[in-house]
């Protein structure tokens, strides 16, 4: 009789229905200490729940991560509360959980908590201490592990922010409890060695991994260094001990290589930004001179004695046409009365009225109004218009006048 022979889907599927089927572990509540924390861009959180003799893989799910109340984090002592479900395509079993509680802080985030004030209380993390970072460094210094994305990523950014940038690099471990005496001994030998500053750091990952970083020794190596240290452990939301102490802290390897090595592109564009606006300002100021230059030249011009002359000559000439035009003004106004006058005059001329058959008569040379002024036999001067004639009174003839 031979043995039936089943797939692996097979087999996983019916695993999985075991642990359905079972009332225990339909739902179960775990105590643990948390680890290998990890937020998932989908909102899901992933991390095992362990003890000093196992652990046990947990998931909580987006959908049940707003009923959390606090930030799940490596170290912390938890109470979980699922199912235990088996994941068929990796043959796996795990905890759903539906709830997870705080139950007091774990071992791992006890002691880092526990350095963290002892250190704090020395003034290591005073900003006092702190050193500035060179604003253009010629030597670069890197403790990390010779060998992912760390290491490249510090030598790309590195390199292309400054291709003559010298970078030093002493290899090490970053990870288990060896590293701790190879990250002291990298920082003391990159000292030793000159560097202008020194990166000291690593990838991401758990906070197990990352505890190297939190090693007293590894503290206390670069508050007293010499050479300003920027720390570079882990992602953005990653703390260690060494972030605490170092004299400026990196979210990321990538991003101390940046803020450790000035982009000398920046500056060279700069440099073109002021040729340029040089150029424009020397070009205005040159402008403005230019038209100051010409209003000078106007104004001296203008106060030059010839120009003085000139504008007196125009004022006399000005003034001469005015009086030229006022006494034209003037005689002909005086032209027009003299002729009114004339015409008066003319009208009550004695030789007008003569030639309209009047006489001007005197005796003895005074003019004749009066019948009295003569008498008979007298002599009489008559005045004509073309001469005069001699007569003599024959006869006086008296007329009435009557006086109204």
């Amino acid at each position: 009789m031979t043995n039936s022979i089943y797939s692996v889907s097979q087999i996983n599927k019916y695993i999985a229905g075991m642990f359905k089927n079972d009332y225990m572990l339909g739902k179960v509540s775990i105590r643990g200490e948390v680890g290998n924390c990890t937020y998932q861009a989908s909102g899901h959180v992933y991390f095992s729940l362990k003890d000093e003799n196992a652990n046990i893989q947990c998931v909580l799910w987006a959908s049940k991560r707003s009923a959390l109340g606090f930030k799940l984090e490596t170290g912390m002592q938890v109470v979980c509360t699922g199912s235990v479900e088996v994941y068929e395509v990796a043959g796996r079993y795990q905890l759903i959980c539906s709830k997870v509680e705080q139950d007091g802080i774990g071992d791992i985030y006890e002691r880092f908590e526990a350095l963290k004030k002892k250190l704090k209380e020395q003034g290591m993390f005073d900003e006092e201490y702190k050193r500035p970072i060179p604003k253009h460094i010629k030597t670069l210094g890197v403790v990390t592990a010779p060998t992912g994305a760390a290491v490249r990523d510090i030598i790309n950014i590195s390199k292309r922010r400054n291709p003559g940038i010298q970078i030093v690099l002493f290899p090490s471990l970053v990870q288990g409890p060896d590293a701790p005496p190879q990250i002291i001994k990298g920082i003391r030998a990159l000292e030793d060695y000159g560097v202008d500053c020194i990166i000291v750091g690593r990838g991401g990952g758990s906070m197990e991994d990352l505890w190297c970083f939190n090693d007293e020794g590894v503290a206390h190596a670069i508050f007293n260094c010499t050479v300003p240290v920027i720390s570079a452990v882990g992602h953005e939301t990653d703390y260690t001990i060494a972030d605490f102490v170092s004299d400026l802290r990196a979210p990321t390897p990538s991003a101390a290589a940046e803020l450790a090595v000035s982009d000398v592109y920046i500056p060279l564009e700069n440099l073109e930004d002021y040729r340029l606006r040089l150029n424009r300002l020397m070009r205005g100021r040159i402008s403005n001179q230019r038209t100051h230059l010409a209003n000078y030249r106007d104004k001296l011009r203008l106060a030059s004695p010839q120009s003085k002359l000139n504008l007196q000559r125009n004022r006399l000439g000005t003034y001469d046409q005015r009086l030229h035009d006022l006494m034209e003004r003037v005689l002909v106004a005086y032209k027009n009365r003299l002729s009114l006058t004339a015409g008066k005059l003319n009208g009550l001329s004695p030789l007008n009225k003569l030639g309209g058959g009047y006489a001007y008569v005197s005796s003895e040379g005074k003019a004749v109004k009066s019948v009295s002024d003569v008498a008979v036999g007298g002599s009489l001067t008559v005045n004509l218009t073309d001469g005069t004639a001699k007569a003599t009174v024959t006869e006086i003839t008296e007329e009435t006048v009557i006086n109204e």
